[in-house]
């Protein structure tokens, strides 16, 4: 092949190449392998509500840089949900926006993080990450008359199931990461919380949104926000450190503080009202802060209530959270949604 063959194919690549992303216009008549790559990358990005596939191979490759596993559980996992969704159909603009995506890549990445990697868990991670599509299509439908979003909620619902079914199979086997089974103990101060504690914390909540505990790759996940918007960027540092403080007031172990654990739900639930949901006043903020506070109590209430199962919080305490918060709003006449009359 000749220069001048691949010259006109990269300028037509480039051509297609957006503020946001490849291809974004979701005019093709047909659905191209560019697309696909487009739409897999959107769906990564997803994981914290962007629609930019610039900011989706950022977070990929801050995956990567933290684990190769799971990196690779990323990709697997969505690809396969977004794959779904278009073998069975769904409308076209919501694939591309990667919608259909997002729920894959974290359903996968918990299985490969809470099961021994082998051939037939590779399966498992694969028919999981498709369901999240069917989960996500029934969650829109049954959600959409309160103008809610379905968020994570098919990941957590889907995980949930699938790792309790292991229980069951007995080719399955945990990694030992999972909690283990018991009533609750009453917490105790544990550490000195530091100024690095808190720093660490800080990037270390924005990478345990992909599970990821490395400080370099929560830097990486905020270069890719910062790509896609100031806002989000500041709201998901904001969100983080506020989870961190939060459980240092109440006595949380330092380990967890720094490892990120009480950031990552706030980190999520603060992406969330910084994307428009409300008229931006003092008011709207305040009650953004609050849904940030609460996310972090609730995420300590989830991971006690659920210890007795052995299973993770995951991101339920931000899903549950932004729903209350949303759901409850129409009464307050000082919070308003954007766009209400």
């Amino acid at each position: 092949m000749k220069f001048t063959d691949i010259s006109p194919a990269f300028s037509g690549l480039l051509a297609k190449m957006t503020a946001t992303g490849l291809d974004s216009s979701g005019e093709l008549a047909t659905p191209s392998w560019l697309s696909f790559v487009d739409s897999v990358l959107r769906g990564i990005g997803q994981v914290m509500l962007q629609n930019n596939s610039y900011t989706g191979l950022l977070f990929l490759l801050g995956v990567f840089y933290s684990s190769t596993l799971s990196g690779l559980a990323v990709l697997l996992g969505t690809a396969a949900s977004t794959a779904t969704a278009m073998l069975l159909g769904v409308e076209r603009t919501d694939v591309r926006a990667g919608l259909f995506g997002f729920n894959g890549a974290l359903v996968a990445i918990a299985l490969l993080y809470f099961l021994e990697p082998s051939a037939l868990v590779f399966g498992y991670v694969v028919l999981a990450a498709a369901c999240t599509t069917v989960m996500m299509s029934a969650l829109m439908t049954f959600l959409d008359k309160w103008g809610i979003p379905a968020l994570t909620a098919p990941f957590v619902f889907t995980t949930v199931l699938f790792i309790l079914a292991c229980a069951r199979f007995g080719r399955l086997q945990s990694t030992g990461i999972l909690p283990t089974a018991g009533l609750p103990k009453a917490a105790t101060v544990e550490g000195i919380v530091t100024a690095s504690t808190l720093t660490e914390g800080l990037f270390s909540g924005i990478a345990q949104v992909f599970f990821q505990g490395s400080v370099v790759t929560g830097l990486i996940f905020a270069v890719g926000l910062l790509i896609s918007s100031r806002a989000v960027f500041a709201a998901a540092l904001l969100g983080s450190l506020i989870g961190a403080l939060v459980a240092w007031a109440m006595g949380a172990a330092e380990p967890a503080i720094s490892s990120g654990a009480f950031g990552f739900n706030c980190v999520l639930t603060a992406i969330v009202f910084s994307r428009g949901f409300f008229e931006v006043n003092a008011n709207s903020i305040v009650y953004g802060l609050l849904a940030v506070v609460v996310t972090a109590v609730v995420f300590a209430a989830l991971s006690a209530a659920l210890e007795p199962l052995g299973m993770p919080a995951l991101t339920s305490p931000f899903v549950l959270t932004v729903w209350l918060f949303l759901l409850a709003s129409p009464r307050f006449l000082r919070v308003r949604m954007a766009g209400s009359q």
